[in-house]
């Protein structure tokens, strides 16, 4: 069994509205172990022995149905997870001010100068992730828009690190 985090895209704003009791329990519908919650945006934290396609393709399925929309599903291993905490390039900057665009793919190369209305917020690709420090203005009224990270989500770096610590805990 393996340690997941799965980390919903566009849930619990502008409406589409999940209640985290229902996520829990479409993880015990789908045979998901040891499912449990982590803040209201769409975080997941389980055990399971099936593939990252199959858990994916299950929980697209499901949420998909239960929401009556698509609902985007990216999927991390407990360790890589823990890579992404390690591996940020801003780690001397405050957790709240960094975000892990997390991507089912590598991003292109050429994410960074693909990017528009980039003002003081810098850019770094990781292996499935978009990492991007944000400036003086946070990430709240930041205008930058990454092409790349168009079908991707985002959570800050001290949502990503309390993720992994939970996520090994599971292991």
């Amino acid at each position: 069994m393996t340690a997941h985090v799965t980390l919903l895209r566009a849930v619990n704003v502008a409406g589409r509205k999940l209640m985290m009791d229902d996520l829990k329990a479409i993880a015990g519908e789908l045979g998901l172990a040891n499912a449990r919650t982590f803040i209201a945006s769409g975080n997941l934290l389980f055990t399971s022995g099936k593939s990252e396609s199959a858990l994916k393709s299950d929980l697209e399925k499901r949420l998909g149905a239960h929401m009556g929309a698509a609902v985007g599903v990216m999927l991390r291993t407990a360790a890589e997870l823990d890579r992404v905490v390690e591996r940020n390039p801003f780690a001397g900057e405050p957790g709240n001010r960094v975000a892990a665009i997390f991507l089912d793919d590598a991003p292109p190369k050429d994410t960074v100068e693909r990017s528009r209305n980039v003002d003081d917020e810098r850019i770094a690709l990781g292996e499935r992730e978009v990492y991007v420090a944000y400036g003086g203005k946070g990430m709240g009224r930041s205008r930058l828009r990454i092409p790349a990270a168009v079908k991707g989500t985002a959570r800050d770096m001290n949502t990503v690190a309390k993720l992994a610590e939970l996520a090994k805990e599971m292991e």
